[in-house]
């Protein structure tokens, strides 16, 4: 059973910056490097939305309108993680975060990922 873990989240200020991490345990013997990684969120009321995606080796990233420019996502093989970095928050950034994973080629679509990191939720007061 592959697993992914964050941890990271909080409460901050507008304008303040935070990082998100989510590490990745599989048990089927796959490696973190055969995985694509995304990032979502989900607001109070609102349907879990596209953060970010990353590919399984850090070449290509993509980012939600929203948060381009603010928002950087990473990955170190070697840690089996992956980040989010996130600046400049707003408070529209509030929302649980979730670390998502997926084999193969990085995606938006939150129904082609296969396996959940636990959520963590991020506060950003005005």
């Amino acid at each position: 059973q592959e697993q992914l873990v964050q941890s990271g989240g909080g409460l901050v200020q507008a304008g303040d910056s935070l990082r998100l991490s989510c590490v990745y345990s599989g048990h089927s013997g796959r490696p973190f490097s055969n995985l694509a990684m995304g990032w979502f969120r989900q607001a109070p009321e609102k349907e879990r939305e596209f953060v970010a995606t990353i590919s399984w080796n850090g070449g290509k990233t993509y980012y939600a309108d929203s948060v381009k420019g603010r928002f950087t996502t990473s990955r170190d093989n070697a840690k089996n993680t992956v980040y989010l970095q996130m600046t400049s928050m707003k408070p529209e950034d509030t929302a649980v975060y979730y670390c998502a994973a997926r084999y193969f080629r990085e995606s938006s679509l939150e129904s082609e990922y296969d396996y959940w990191g636990q959520g963590t939720q991020v506060t950003v007061s005005s």
